[in-house]
């Protein structure tokens, strides 16, 4: 399918998930699959649905580089398992999004250009809205997500986009696939292999 029609049947499944109710959305997938631009793309069809969305991004949610580069600036071990601030983004916006949640939320937690706090605002969400988190590595790590999006890419491909100077993270990749196997569990799964014709090649209701 387009990308165009991607976008409006994922939002469609989106706004008719849990009616009424806090939605927290995975939408996971390697920089070369853009899971930004999907997640970001969905903000307005889900307005138009009826349901508030938020974008977050797990850029937004790094570790101190003291932390991240601990082990050198190339580490794929470190990319894979010290790279996220799973508990920031648990703390600050799944908790909070959930359904005893407080409904206040900070969408950006830490610079990584500058290496300090973002110093965000709190947001306070709708009782309906949908919370969009992308970024990589996502599933797998007990994080709280209501829907899970996957965006797959075969190993050729994602080493074929990925730019060259961050190869290093392939291997991170590579042992996710083997240990988490996303594409097995996640709710919807997207083939992404040629951008311009996604194909969803798994779904759960």
């Amino acid at each position: 399918m387009s990308t165009e029609v991607l976008v409006e049947e994922l939002a469609d499944r989106l706004a008719a998930w849990q009616p009424g109710e806090r939605l927290r959305v995975a939408v996971d997938g390697p920089a070369a699959a853009d899971p930004g631009a999907l997640a970001g793309a969905l903000i307005a069809p889900l307005r138009v649905r009826g349901r508030p969305a938020v974008h977050v991004s797990t850029a937004d949610f790094l570790r101190p580089a003291s932390l991240r580069l601990e082990f050198g600036r190339t580490n794929p071990d470190s990319f894979y398992a010290g790279w996220t601030d799973e508990a920031g983004l648990r703390r600050e916006v799944l908790d909070p999004a959930g359904p005893q949640g407080s409904g206040r939320i900070l969408t950006r937690l830490w610079n990584a250009a500058t290496d300090r706090a973002a110093r965000e605002p709190y947001a306070e969400l709708a009782p309906e809205a949908v919370v969009l988190v992308s970024g990589p590595l996502l599933l797998g790590a007990g994080l709280p997500f209501d829907v899970t999006v996957h965006l797959a890419l075969s190993p050729a491909a994602l080493a074929r986009r990925t730019d060259p100077a961050e190869h290093w993270t392939l291997p991170a990749f590579a042992r996710y696939a083997a240990e988490v196997e996303p594409a097995g569990f996640a709710d919807v799964v997207v083939r992404v292999d040629d951008p311009r014709r996604p194909a969803v090649v798994l779904t759960r209701e």
